[in-house]
C-alpha cells in the first residue's frame, strides 16, 4: 500500500571546526571569506538520516530539505538530496550576517504554512551557536506540538501519531506521544547516517532548487539584536623551549619547580 506523506528537514551550514574564526573589525560578524571551507551541520545530517529512513519504510513519501543562509548554503541542501531527500528549498539571506534562532525559525514557519507537511525534523542544535532553539520556536509559530533531543521515534499505524523518546538529564529518556503534524529535533546517536550516493549527488547538482528570498518573506519584528562578537579569554599558554637538549632540560626543571611541580 502506499502510503503518502510530506516531510521537511531543515538543514544547515556550519564552518568547518579546524578552521580559525576571524571576527571583522567592527565586531558584528565573522570573516567569511577568512573561513573556507564550510560543512553540513552533524546533527542536521542525523535529521535527514531519520526523514529517509521513514520515507524507506512508507512508500510514497516526499521529502523537501530547506536551508536557511546565503548563497552557500544551498550545498547543504544538494548534500540532503544526496542522501535520499526528494526537493531543495532555499530561503536566500543574500547577506553574511548575523540572523537570531528567531529569526531563521519565522523564515522557515512562513514558508511551511500552508505546505501541510506531516513532520518536520531538524538537527538538535547546530554546531557554530549550540542554541538549539530554532525547532521548538519553529513549532510555537506553526502551532504543532514538539519534541526535542529526540533519539527514537516510530509513526504509529494510524499515521496520526509519533511515539518518540528524547534524551534528558541524567542520561534518563522521556516517552512521549504526539499527534502528527509535529516537529521534531534530533540528536546524535539515532541512526547512522549514510554517505550521498554517487547517482543522488549528480541528481542534486542538476536538480533546480526553489529559491526563496528571505526579505520577501513576512516575518515578525526581531526580538534581539547582535551587540558584538568577542574572542573568548586566553585561559592557558603554551612555552617553547630553545636550546641543546641539555638546556631545555635545564629550563624545564626550572619551571616545575616554579610551579611547586617538581621538588
Amino acid at each position: 500500500m502506499v502510503i503518502f506523506m510530506k516531510l521537511l528537514v531543515c538543514v544547515k551550514q556550519v564552518p568547518e571546526s579546524e578552521r580559525p574564526i576571524l571576527i571583522d573589525d567592527g565586531e558584528a560578524w565573522i570573516q567569511s571569506d577568512e573561513i573556507g571551507d564550510y560543512k553540513m551541520n552533524r546533527l542536521d545530517e542525523f535529521a535527514v538520516e531519520e526523514a529517509v529512513l521513514i520515507k524507506e519504510a512508507f512508500s510514497g513519501t516526499k521529502i523537501d530539505a530547506l536551508s536557511v543562509g546565503p548563497a552557500r548554503a544551498q550545498e547543504a541542501v544538494k548534500r540532503s538530496i544526496g542522501m535520499g531527500a526528494d526537493a531543495g528549498i532555499h530561503i536566500d539571506t543574500e547577506a553574511e550576517q548575523y540572523h537570531s534562532s528567531f529569526e531563521i525559525a519565522a523564515w522557515i514557519a512562513e514558508y511551511a504554512r500552508g505546505q501541510a507537511y506531516d513532520l518536520i525534523l531538524t538537527g538538535a542544535m547546530s554546531e557554530d551557536n549550540m542554541q538549539g532553539q530554532v525547532g521548538p520556536m519553529l513549532a510555537k509559530l506553526l502551532d504543532l506540538p514538539c519534541a526535542t533531543a529526540v533519539i527514537f521515534e516510530r509513526i504509529g499505524s494510524d499515521l496520526k501519531t509519533i511515539y518518540v523518546e528524547r534524551e534528558i538529564e541524567g542520561g534518563q529518556r522521556d516517552t512521549l506521544e504526539l499527534p502528527l503534524p509535529a516537529v521534531l529535533t534530533i540528536q546524535s546517536g539515532i541512526n547512522l547516517p549514510r554517505y550521498p550516493s554517487l547517482s543522488n549527488l549528480l541528481r542534486a547538482n542538476r536538480q533546480k532548487l526553489k529559491r526563496t528570498r528571505a526579505k520577501d518573506l513576512v516575518r515578525p519584528a526581531p526580538r534581539e539584536a547582535l551587540a558584538k562578537l568577542v574572542y573568548p579569554d586566553q585561559t592557558r599558554s603554551g612555552t617553547v623551549l630553545k636550546g641543546t637538549e641539555q638546556e631545555k632540560a635545564t629550563q624545564l626543571i626550572r619551571i616545575l619547580r616554579e610551579k611547586a611541580l617538581l621538588l
